[in-house]
């Protein structure tokens, strides 16, 4: 048994988890994970925090990152996905509330934060029903001397109701939406006052400014949270106070404060101005009608903020916040008239659009230098909002009200800076550069990051500026000339593929190939991305615009090109280009078999390579894809040629298992599994995988989780391809083990139920039938100890499947034999009945249902002895008759999935691969029409005793006519009726 670590033992083990020692940290670690286990561990670990011996500093540090991860693991013991076994006692819980407030204001900075998140994660889970005494405890802070326990308090209060923004309205949230105003929206507005009278009392005293600037900003942060939903009535009554302080800030300097423009980070002013524009913003956007008054003296404020702050990259977030506060203004038409003048649109132009388009000296620093930085904040599709991107939509918001003027004056623009490139184009390079992202800024009218551009301005020919400035861009064959409009020249093409006819891309395609073997690697990784993306392009008609036989001639040039960046060491690992790899792949899968081997060959010394030290998992998931896609596009239509693959794919794989290379294991089990599934069904499993099959029981395979559904999946389709050998081989009481303590975690469950359907599906019964009890036993137990409506979703479809496999009578005996006396009827009414009266029932969850429960209803006599159990009966008779007369189809498409989904890429769970996807296991492909074997079966049983059911259905549909009516539906389709 795990005993508590002592106040000494604990400060040893923290201290070896800080070890350069490999082995001792993971011993350390792996002290503290069962400590967690042990009731009195977590006050354990606060009073550590709480000490104030200088020499233990990164002790404390140490045991403040513990006590947060307790908190964020073990707090919610309602979790689906369980809390790890961490035990935190009642007592705990309460003793943790009550002082970890006051605890946060005395501790050091570093640790201060760490209580703060805890503070954030605890109030998710317990505030405000069972933290009633921490907004007042926050707030009573509000008045303290100490500047860092003001700021301590504001950035806990500022993290926790963060979770009002974004929330779905309810009547909960807006309850607890007023419970912190009552509390907090008086206090809030007084603090802002007093900090705003001491920032004007310490004018030339910076240690006191930064503070309150700090608070400040704080501040802003929650006003914006609890004005997120709705405007409330007390900030509403106190408007003018708020948006005469928000005025002040937007226009404050001080030269104190104003810092270098070389600094890349922004200032405490900049930080709090942003916020302040971040409020004003929202109150725009929400159209409040008392806010109209001050709308007009804010544009002026911002329009001013934006012509003073330069092009300094610590300027960047305060100037995208302005211009996407003057783009919601000029798109909505009620603020039409703030902007009809042509001279404001000019200006607009010219004083903020064109200068935050133009490229800055570090931008073409970063582009030889710090590609990926560059590729980061440039490419479509990517998240991060800078100047090129809020002044291209601010011409997308102008377009909206103003089309034909803001084309026509970005086109005079446009036109100059043509010009003016053309008469130097060496150096004036970045003229063109701009005028390319004005024409990606007016011609756009409509676009999403999956599909690209859907609609275009008809007031500019697009086509036209392609054929005059960008085809002869990517026709130059010179990789030195102007590479940064190279780059610009692929992106425009890229974002404008939909308007590419086939012949066009067609055409497109060499030119393309080209620029792969371009030295910069901004400009190779825009051609990857965008022949990836001509790749997944559609026509009218929803049908790839560009397939195998198309890309047929070029496959050659075009992996020769990625693969020669993908071998360069000198390169970081490069996502867009073996993104493109694989969807080239599969886009020529018809025509592959042929290189087969030197892809895969290639494909593996690339994984060597970055098995030493995995850094982009992207990359390293299409990696995985690309080799997925090899199995598919082969083994699907030839299944005699897996055996090659695993001769193949064997050897890397087995090294990747030795090396214990985390991160890609559970890739390496999806594969395995994909090619044991095309394996074909009389070859059995083969030495190979029969060799593999006792180490994946190991149970240190299991304990990481990211392996779980991998491994999981493996197992599935061991079972599918050779039951037998799994017996003969003695191993499958290590499966039934796997199950078991899958089975023992929530967070594992599904893993659990996902296998045991596999077992019961594909394991004989002779084998099988001396374990059930056990099995019923263990699932039986779990749903005592907590019906989560997971659980019982996963348990009552492996009830379905069971009787659907082995009949009603077995499956109440079953129960009978553990519990004799009225088990199976609990199971039923408490359970099961339930769960079809509330749930959505998925498809082939469906199909399972109706063939398990029609057996229950036509097979046994078990439901109609008495009047209690005809009730049962009946309101089962509802629910599969609910279910058959709204599921619109039983046998899911065993077709795949769109090949260009948006989903296909790493996730941080569970990457899952989606050419290597699991196939659809239908447990009851026999039954075709499982409405149409009910109709017959529920005819046979009425056949059998005339007259006896219809006034029992009559009773018990009652107050159900929908069920009543689907049920007389479902047998005058099958030409049948109650006898």
């Amino acid at each position: 048994v795990q005993q508590q670590l002592s106040s000494s033992q604990l400060r040893d083990v923290l201290s070896q988890t800080l070890s350069p020692n490999v082995d001792i940290r993971r011993n350390a670690e792996k002290q503290l994970q069962a400590a967690t286990k042990v009731s009195g561990h977590p006050l354990e670990v606060l009073r550590l925090v709480a000490s104030d011996e200088a020499s233990a500093a990164p002790v404390r540090q140490s045991a403040a990152v513990h006590f947060k991860n307790i908190i964020k693991k073990g707090w919610d013991t309602g979790a689906e996905d369980g809390n790890d076994g961490i035990v935190i006692s009642p007592e705990e819980r309460r003793l943790i509330k009550v002082n970890l407030v006051e605890l946060m204001c005395t501790v050091p900075h570093q640790i201060q934060s760490q209580c703060s998140e805890a503070i954030s994660l605890i109030s998710l889970i317990d505030f405000p029903q069972n933290w009633d005494n921490l907004l007042t405890d926050l707030v009573q802070k509000f008045n303290s001397p100490d500047l860092s326990v003001v700021n301590g308090v504001l950035i806990t209060a500022n993290s926790i109701f963060k979770r009002f923004r974004y929330a779905e309205r309810s009547n909960s949230l807006y309850e607890d939406i007023l419970y912190v105003l009552q509390i907090l929206q008086a206090p809030l507005l007084t603090l802002f006052k007093t900090l705003d009278q001491a920032v004007g009392g310490y004018t030339n005293d910076i240690q006191q400014l930064n503070p309150r600037l700090t608070a400040l900003r704080s501040v802003c942060g929650i006003f914006y949270s609890l004005n997120w939903q709705d405007l409330p009535e007390y900030f509403e009554d106190h408007m003018s106070e708020w948006m005469e302080g928000f005025s002040k800030y937007l226009s404050y300097q001080n030269p104190l404060l104003q810092g270098d423009d070389d600094d890349d980070e922004p200032g405490l002013v900049e930080k709090l101005q942003a916020a302040i524009v971040d409020n004003i913003y929202l109150y725009a956007d929400k159209d409040e009608e008392s806010f109209i008054p001050f709308l007009s003296n804010f544009m002026t404020l911002v329009w001013n903020l934006l012509l003073r702050v330069s092009s300094s990259p610590k300027y960047d977030i305060l100037a995208t916040k302005c211009i996407k506060f003057l783009s919601l203004l000029v798109g909505k038409q009620m603020h039409k008239s703030l902007f009809e003048d042509i001279n404001t649109l000019k200006q607009i132009i010219s004083k903020i659009v064109i200068p935050n388009l133009m490229m800055r000296d570090g931008d073409e620093e970063r582009f030889e230098d710090d590609p990926q930085e560059f590729i980061m904040s440039d490419m479509e599709g990517n998240d991060t909002e800078s100047r090129r991107k809020c002044s291209q939509d601010l011409l997308r918001a102008m377009c909206r009200q103003f089309e034909a003027e803001t084309t026509a004056i970005c086109s005079e623009h446009i036109t100059s800076m043509l010009v003016e490139y053309s008469s130097a184009p060496s150096e004036k390079y970045p003229a063109k550069d701009v005028a390319i992202h004005l024409v990606l800024g007016i011609s756009i009218r409509a676009e999403s990051t999956a599909r690209g551009v859907s609609a275009i301005n008809d007031k500019y020919n697009v086509m036209e500026f392609f054929t005059s400035h960008i085809l002869s861009e990517l026709q130059d064959s010179d990789p030195s000339n102007r590479p940064i409009l190279k780059a610009c020249a692929l992106k425009f093409v890229t974002t404008f593929r939909n308007q590419f006819t086939k012949e066009n891309i067609t055409a497109l395609m060499p030119l393309m190939i080209s620029h792969l073997s371009s030295p910069y690697v901004v400009v190779h990784t825009y051609a990857a991305a965008g022949i990836e993306k001509f790749l997944t392009c559609k026509d009218d008609s929803k049908r790839f615009k560009f397939v195998g036989t198309d890309i047929k001639p070029f496959l050659e040039p075009l992996f020769t090109g990625l693969f020669n960046i993908v071998g360069n060491n000198s390169l970081n690992e490069n996502e867009y280009v073996m993104k493109c790899i694989m969807r080239s792949l599969n886009t020529g899968k018809d025509d592959i078999v042929e290189v087969v081997q030197i892809v895969l060959e290639k494909l593996t010394a690339a994984l060597f390579v970055v098995a030493k030290n995995p850094r982009n998992p992207q990359y390293n998931h299409y990696m995985f894809e690309s080799i997925a896609v090899l199995v598919k596009a082969v083994c699907s239509v030839h299944p005699e040629h897996t055996s090659a693959f695993e001769e193949l794919l064997f050897p890397p794989f087995q090294t990747v298992l030795q090396m214990d290379v985390s991160e890609f294991t559970p890739y390496v089990f999806q594969i395995l599994a994909q090619l044991l599934e095309y394996r074909p069904q009389e070859s059995g499993l083969g030495d190979s995988f029969s060799m593999l099959f006792p180490p994946l029981l190991t149970p240190a395979l299991w304990e990481l989780k990211g392996n779980i559904p991998a491994l999981t999946r493996l197992l599935q389709a061991y079972l599918r391809k050779g039951p037998f050998e799994i017996i003969s081989m003695g191993q499958f009481l290590g499966l039934l083990g796997v199950f078991q303590k899958l089975a023992a975690s929530r967070v594992n469950e599904v893993n659990a139920f996902e296998l045991l359907g596999s077992i019961l599906h594909y394991v004989p019964y002779e084998n099988l039938q001396s374990h059930m009890k056990s099995i019923f036993q263990i699932l039986l137990m779990r749903l005592q100890q907590g019906k989560s409506p997971r659980y019982v979703r996963l348990v009552t479809g492996f009830f379905a499947q069971y009787v659907g496999k082995y009949g009603s009578q077995n499956f109440f005996d079953l129960l009978d034999s553990i519990q004799s006396g009225g088990l199976p009827l609990m199971i039923l009414s408490s359970v099961w009945i339930p769960r079809l009266e509330s749930d959505v029932i998925s498809k082939m969850d469906a199909k399972t249902q109706v063939v398990g429960i029609t057996d229950i209803l036509c097979k046994s006599s078990v439901l109609l002895v008495d009047n209690n159990s005809q009730v049962i009966w009946c309101k089962l008779l509802g629910c599969v008759v609910k279910i058959m007369t709204s599921t619109e189809q039983f046998n899911s498409s065993a077709t795949d999935a769109p090949d260009v989904d948006a989903e296909i890429g790493y996730d941080p769970t569970f990457s899952k691969l989606h050419f290597a996807s699991k196939p659809n296991l239908d447990y009851f492909l026999e039954i075709n029409d499982p409405v149409a074997s009910f109709a017959q079966a529920f005819h046979n049983l009425c056949v059998s005793h005339p007259g006896k059911f219809m006034p029992i259905i009559q009773q018990g549909f009652q107050s159900d006519p929908k069920a009543s009516a689907g049920l007389e539906s479902i047998l005058n389709k099958a030409g049948l009726q109650i006898i």
